[in-house]
């Protein structure tokens, strides 16, 4: 590394402009607002068996087709919204995803009316506070955590689909719920100075 240069996770090491940014302003940013923890349940059920990029570069379309991510809204799409979304070149055309998406706004209105939100049932996995790792490197960072089981089992129960313990510790990972930065990643003492 040269003088100068900035140390990042070795995930973001194609140089995408989209993958670096959000690396270095969202990834592990403590997140408390349901609509953005929806944004993250969308979006990792769309990359299922995909790259993180190829979803980044739909986002846009997804916040479009999925009305800002706004759970109330999407929880009433109809049949003929979802033929018309399945239609749409901006977002991954998987109908499965897509309908998860539906009834998942659905059950997370569930947990809002028991929780008072999505975010205060999401935090308590950890206990209210970001779980801070110390990899060094990525071979480190499992797929899964205790946590991501109990989530992911929990989230299940409640009637949400794709929501598996390794989509589950993604959402964490990019919720700030766990710090999984690389110790020597710039963000990584950054983000433990938020917990």
């Amino acid at each position: 590394m040269r003088e100068g240069e900035i140390t990042r996770c070795a995930w973001v090491a194609s140089g995408d402009l989209l993958m670096v940014e959000y690396h270095d302003r969202e990834w592990g940013v403590p997140v408390h607002d349901d609509r953005k923890h929806f944004e993250f349940l969308v979006l990792e059920a769309a990359q299922a068996g995909l790259s993180w990029l190829t979803v980044l570069r739909k986002r846009e379309g997804y916040r479009r087709a999925f009305d800002e991510f706004d759970p109330r809204r999407v929880a009433r799409f109809t049949d003929k919204r979802l033929q018309r979304l399945v239609a749409d070149p901006a977002i991954i055309r998987n109908r499965m995803k897509i309908e998860s998406a539906v009834r998942n706004a659905r059950a997370l209105l569930a947990i809002q009316d028991e929780f008072g939100s999505f975010d205060a049932y999401c935090w308590r996995f950890v206990d209210g506070r970001p779980k801070v790792n110390h990899w060094r490197t990525s071979k480190e960072v499992p797929a899964t955590s205790n946590e991501s089981d109990a989530f992911s089992k929990d989230l299940k129960g409640r009637g949400f689909v794709f929501v598996g313990s390794t989509i589950m510790y993604a959402h964490m990972q990019a919720v700030g719920m766990v710090n999984d930065h690389l110790v020597d990643c710039f963000r990584h003492r950054a983000l433990r100075r938020l917990g």
